[in-house]
């Protein structure tokens, strides 16, 4: 991900980030199953992980910004 794209994950809905995190969570599972298989390298899964963190942490931020505002 992109640094430009990390910046606009805080301007996406909860919705959107929910949407996105499923599909990187998909994507993970997948490239897991490859990495096992030797298909791909580490660094790849560990990209997908980090995308994954990016935006569960963007919604944890959006959570707690609604509970005490």
């Amino acid at each position: 991900m992109k640094r430009n794209d990390i910046t606009a994950l805080h301007d996406k809905t909860a919705g959107e980030l929910q949407k996105q995190l499923t599909e990187l969570t998909e994507q993970l599972a997948q490239a897991r199953l490859e990495r096992a298989v030797g298909k791909i390298a580490l660094s790849k899964v560990r990209l997908i992980a980090d995308d994954v963190a990016r935006v569960k942490t963007v919604l944890h931020a959006m959570a707690t910004e609604t509970k005490q505002g």
